[in-house]
């Protein structure tokens, strides 16, 4: 089973969520950061990281003696990662999505590939959960090719839970597409229903079923409560602004360990997602796994 655990903006406990989730099922847990170009699962989870693996994308080497300026490839790169200026062809390797079109258009065989590494997978072990992150090179400006690098270690043996990126942009799709089941966490202000709004009506295309968690749920309005009301998706958990908690995510501690009682609340939790998937393989876990 594949749940992601995706927010409208940053800040409002998605990765609190996602760790805490992680932790209480334990050897049946993969936690999978994707949130490549700003990692933070392993501040809380505290992973023993044993291999490294850097991830490379294809980016075209043009050979000018058999270049004949046709423009061909600069026609078919919708990203302006080549162009045809003159008589040089201008190569722009920081634009290019590595989709191999320019070289194999090229009627001359006058384009090869070269490997430009955009960043790296760490894997280990954080206790019994089976940890993966991706870290973008600093300057990169694309994550998704390194996002489904990280998502090719999805170990199917295992409930893999995705921590995805904040926000609704191509990211968050290229994580959470192909899950099970998708958590929402937000915040009961109107920041967190604006941008609530915006990352529900990004992903419901893709018919992956949806619950919202509420964080610091005894602040601000109802108005989360009831647009989820209106719009038939379900609020799986309400998480309270506990001083407890507070303090021990300042001090890199997990949810679960700050406030034990809610052990038993992220077990429910994952039990109302594995209904809530329809069929999707997810077994019921008891308080005591």
């Amino acid at each position: 089973m594949i749940i992601s655990v995706a927010s409208g903006k940053g800040g409002t406990g998605k990765t609190t969520a996602a760790t805490s989730l992680a932790a209480v099922l334990g050897q049946k847990a993969q936690l999978i950061d994707c949130d490549v170009e700003e990692p933070n699962c392993h501040i809380l989870m505290n992973p023993v990281l044993t291999m490294q693996k850097p991830v490379s994308l294809p980016v075209p080497k043009v050979d000018m003696s058999k270049c004949t300026l046709c423009e061909k490839c600069g026609q078919v790169c919708q990203f302006s990662a080549i162009l045809v200026i003159g008589k040089e062809v201008l190569t722009f390797p920081e634009m290019c999505h590595g989709c191999g079109g320019c070289s194999l258009l090229c009627p001359e065989g006058a384009i090869t590939e070269d490997e430009r590494e955009i960043g790296v997978i760490e894997t280990g072990m954080a206790g019994d959960v089976e940890f993966v992150h991706g870290k973008l090179r600093v300057g990169e400006a694309m994550s998704p090719p390194l996002i489904r690098a990280v998502k090719s270690m999805i170990n199917p043996d295992r409930i893999a839970i995705l921590d995805a990126p904040p926000g609704a942009s191509c990211p968050v799709i290229n994580t959470v597409v192909g899950s099970d089941a998708i958590i929402m966490v937000t915040e009961p202000t109107p920041f967190g229903l604006h941008d609530l709004r915006i990352a529900i009506d990004a992903v419901k295309e893709l018919a992956i079923p949806l619950g919202v968690v509420i964080n610091r749920a005894d602040i601000g309005d109802d108005d989360v409560r009831n647009y989820c009301h209106t719009a038939g998706i379900p609020i799986l958990m309400e998480i309270p602004h506990l001083r407890a908690i507070a303090e021990g995510y300042s001090r890199g501690r997990l949810l679960v360990e700050s406030a034990p009682e809610y052990k038993e609340r992220f077990i429910e939790l994952f039990n109302m997602v594995g209904a809530m998937s329809k069929g999707t393989g997810a077994s019921e876990v008891s308080s005591h796994a």
